[in-house]
């Protein structure tokens, strides 16, 4: 009798020794790299396992219960146990909510409440891209391009933050939904420092007839450590990836109100003893309207990582990320920068270059060769998304590698010599990228930069990886005196 398929019993390095190599080439430019991305995190050894485990062999179209296909029985009890430690992990009690975590990521699970709640052309308002929000909130360029699924579907409208404060103008966000009637108003940013007032959305949601949904994408382990402010007494919809600050895989969540509606969430002809209708709309949406079956090894991940979110170590760590944002914001601002809001209540600080006369994708690509990985990011006026005027620094990542707040400050003093750097650049070869590049690539002050970067890097441990047997693989040396591939 035969055995099983050729590679089916082998390990990665033997079966496939190139996709081997580039895995480890990554894990390297990890280790040696400062990662300072907002929507990047390392997540740990165990959610790691769960996502490489035998889960993702099967097939279980539908909910937990009610699948397509037999043989689910365990996976349901994997994905009982998610949604059970999701709602958890928030402190909502099962009788007023319920969650899906069947979503592949933030995007779908965005569009699946779009797709349960809203009809083809029905009007949304979401935050303006240029001021901190998200292409899945409705965008469109200057000149009325549409950029994502959700403007091409939907009417959007988008509400901004105030030119001088950089802080959202609550009141002519008001003004604008009265006058607009969007059938769904969304809160949550990607690039937006401070906190939001749920309190103040919920009213005029209420105002003008309006769903509320809040996209907590990127504070959501901030949420549930409770240091963040808390969406879910006011909100109607709760949407969220799972890979940023919460640390866990790269998936997404949909939290819903179900049962009655308090009187005071009652629309105008409800009568009491009304209940929410979101649950069966939602988790039809996902699926079978927008995805296949769920991937289950990215539930059982999930689930691991939720587990952790109620730790006190999970909360340690959330005031840590806080705590660091804070302070390489101070940094920045004492070496004469301008940060967006002039601070963070948040994992984030958004970094004016305006005023250096400098962009965010010529400081994100030097960066980039010095082994700092941030990333362009459009500020208050911006038009081009390619060549914005700011960039986006987070501290999730470094802060799980076990950063304080000295080794932020330091973090800073590397930004300030890249942006020096860049600047020169700019004095010798002329401001257009093509010139600009020249004079970049083989930069002799990059390249010291570059190996004190990798210097300061590997001085701290790696979630997830064996560092020491990361030190003995054979394309570290070249790494650690900063070369690229």
């Amino acid at each position: 009798m035969e055995g099983v398929f050729p590679e089916g019993l082998k390990r990665l390095r033997d079966a496939d020794a190139e996709v081997f190599g580039i895995i480890e080439d990554e894990k390297v430019r990890q280790w040696t790299g400062i990662e300072l991305i907002a929507s990047e995190n390392f997540t740990s050894s165990p959610v790691i396992e769960a996502l490489g485990s035998c889960l993702t062999n099967k097939y279980s179209e539908g909910q937990p219960g009610a699948r397509y296909y037999g043989g689910n029985e365990h996976i349901d009890r994997i994905e009982n146990l998610c949604k059970s430690r999701a709602l958890d992990a928030y402190r909502l009690d099962p009788a007023s909510w319920g969650v899906n975590v069947q979503p592949y990521s933030g995007s779908p699970a965005n569009f699946a409440v779009y797709t349960a709640l809203l009809n083809p052309h029905d009007r949304i308002m979401g935050l303006d891209l240029p001021s901190g929000g998200h292409l899945t909130h409705g965008y469109y360029t200057a000149n009325g391009k549409k950029i994502s699924a959700t403007s091409i579907f939907f009417e959007s409208l988008a509400y901004k933050v105030n030119p001088e404060t950089g802080l959202i103008d609550y009141d002519k966000l008001q003004e604008r939904a009265l006058d607009f009637r969007p059938k769904m108003i969304i809160c949550g940013g990607s690039a937006y420092p401070r906190d939001w007032d749920y309190k103040r959305l919920y009213e005029i949601a209420q105002k003008a007839g309006s769903y509320l949904l809040c996209d907590m994408a990127h504070i959501s382990g901030l949420v549930a450590a409770e240091e963040a402010a808390q969406p879910f007494e006011y909100c109607d919809i709760v949407s969220t990836t799972t890979h940023k600050s919460l640390r866990g895989p790269r998936a997404g969540m949909i939290f819903y109100r179900k049962g009655a509606k308090p009187t005071a969430r009652m629309s105008k002809g409800e009568k009491e003893g009304v209940t929410y209708d979101f649950e069966d709309k939602i988790n039809f949406a996902v699926f079978p309207a927008l995805q296949g079956g769920p991937h289950n090894h990215q539930i059982a991940a999930l689930a691991v990582a939720l587990k952790y979110a109620k730790t006190p170590e999970f909360k340690a760590y959330q005031k840590q990320v806080r705590a660091n944002a804070r302070a390489i914001g101070k940094k920045l601002m004492s070496l004469g920068y301008k940060m967006v809001t002039d601070g963070t209540d948040n994992h984030l600080v958004l970094w004016d270059l305006k005023p250096q006369g400098l962009t965010g994708n010529k400081l994100e690509k030097a960066c980039d060769l010095c082994h700092i990985t941030l990333n362009k990011n459009a500020v208050v006026g911006d038009v081009s998304a390619l060549a914005p005027g700011g960039a986006r620094v987070g501290t999730p990542a470094m802060t799980s590698r076990g950063l304080k707040e000295a080794d932020f400050e330091q973090i800073g003093e590397f930004l300030h010599r890249a942006v020096q750097i860049c600047l020169e650049v700019q004095e010798s070869h002329g401001k257009l990228l093509k010139d600009w590049n020249r004079g970049i690539e083989e930069n002799t002050k990059l390249k010291e930069l570059a190996h004190d970067v990798v210097k300061f890097s590997t001085s701290f441990e790696m979630p997830g990886f064996d560092v020491k047997a990361l030190a003995n693989y054979s394309d570290f040396n070249g790494k650690l005196h900063g070369e690229k591939n």
